[in-house]
């Protein structure tokens, strides 16, 4: 024997179409009110239990996370620093421009808002288009 000659033992039962009017009267065997009278579906897809389990804020997959830099300006550089002085997150962190982030000394981005009249040296940080410019001068 082998798998297309497989046949069930029992006859094929047509369901039976109910709630549709005719010989059965009004309810036509479904019985009054309630979910198993209603036409359409019966019960909640699968797919609404797992839409229930998702967090239910506003864009909860986009809330603010820590900002991976330090943010220092160059005006704080200018105001702190001395000529010729060399910047990098060591020296930052020593004068109290920025802190910790979870232990760990945070990279640093310098962002041009102020202005820079000393010659100082930047080692080790990020620049923004603005600070560029004003640090190439």
């Amino acid at each position: 024997m082998q798998l297309h000659q497989l046949k069930p033992t029992h006859k094929l039962k047509k369901r039976k179409r109910v709630g549709r009017g005719g010989k059965r009267g009004t309810y036509s065997g479904r019985g009054m009110k309630g979910q198993n009278s209603r036409a359409g579906t019966r019960f909640a897809p699968v797919i609404r239990e797992l839409i229930k389990k998702y967090p239910k804020l506003k864009g909860y997959r986009n809330q603010n996370k820590e900002s991976k830099y330090a943010i220092v300006n160059l005006g704080d550089l200018d105001k702190i620093y001395k000529e010729s002085e060399i910047v990098n997150p060591e020296t930052l962190l020593k004068k109290g421009l920025i802190r910790r982030m979870k232990g760990r000394l945070p990279k640093v981005k310098i962002l041009g808002t102020g202005k820079l009249t000393k010659k100082i040296t930047i080692e080790n940080c990020e620049f923004s288009e603005k600070a560029k410019e004003k640090y190439a001068r």
